[in-house]
């Protein structure tokens, strides 16, 4: 069951896909990223990015603080398209 548990909503991973990459030596969370697109969704990982590094951290063996949490790109949050295309014609 805790197979199915769908770990990035945005992009429908479930943690079986993230373990059996791990395990295959992606042991990254831009590893993973490529690989799975996790954390590329609209949420830009917020909600899924800690249990993928706690679940890294796991297959390690290592503390959460020890693996890194990948690359953030700008915008870290979504941003109405809108909003953009105004400043651009100030």
């Amino acid at each position: 069951m805790e197979k199915e548990i769908v770990v990035c909503r945005c992009e429908e991973v479930t943690m079986e896909e993230i373990r059996k990459w791990i395990d295959r030596g992606y042991d990254s969370f831009d590893e993973l990223k490529r690989v799975l697109r996790v954390g590329m969704g609209p949420c830009q990982g917020r909600g899924c990015r800690d249990i993928i590094l706690k679940e890294i951290a796991r297959a390690r063996n290592v503390p959460v603080s020890e693996v890194d949490p990948g690359t953030f790109r700008p915008p870290a949050k979504p941003v109405k398209v809108g909003l953009v295309a105004a400043a651009a014609e100030k």
